[in-house]
């Protein structure tokens, strides 16, 4: 089962065929998640708190971050400072000769485990590409008129 989309999307999309009834039993079901109060956890260090802040205002500015996206947002934010600490000790690792494979391959394996939180965070607050093409709500448009249109928006059409 496909998880239930907002009706104004699916009003835009043209692929419903609901009832009025329907429609306004969905609209009351639909709970709108308020992004009034987006603020960094006090976990975060000063610099990951700017962070989070530049994060939330792009995804508040299009429209996809409320209040209780914050603390994804803020693993978010952990993983991707941790990520790069562990990016630059690997680039240390490589510029000396006398490596420790051992000891790089644990830091790798790290390295990709705080990767794929990222951008497992990232997806879930869609922050990337696809992400945000899935969320994307389609603009209206004028469907063209056909030989049903006469008929109207009856709610029982059905010939008995």
């Amino acid at each position: 089962m496909r998880p239930k989309e907002p009706l104004a999307l699916v009003e835009l999309k043209g692929t419903n065929h609901l009832t009025k009834e329907q429609k306004q039993q969905r609209e009351s079901e639909e709970i709108p998640a308020p992004a009034d109060n987006i603020v960094p956890p006090d976990f975060l260090t000063a610099k990951q708190k700017k962070r989070f802040n530049e994060i939330a205002a792009d995804l508040q500015a299009i429209g996809i971050m409320a209040n209780i996206d914050a603390p994804a947002l803020a693993r978010y934010v952990v993983a991707e400072y941790q990520y790069e600490k562990l990016t630059g000790i690997v680039r240390k690792i490589l510029s000396r000769a006398e490596d420790v494979p051992e000891y790089l391959a644990k830091v790798l394996t790290a390295q990709d485990k705080l990767f794929r939180q990222c951008r497992a965070a990232a997806s879930d607050l869609g922050m990337t590409i696809t992400s945000r093409c899935r969320i994307v709500i389609p603009k209206a448009e004028a469907k063209p008129k056909n030989r049903f249109d006469m008929f109207g928006d009856e709610e029982d059409a059905s010939v008995g």
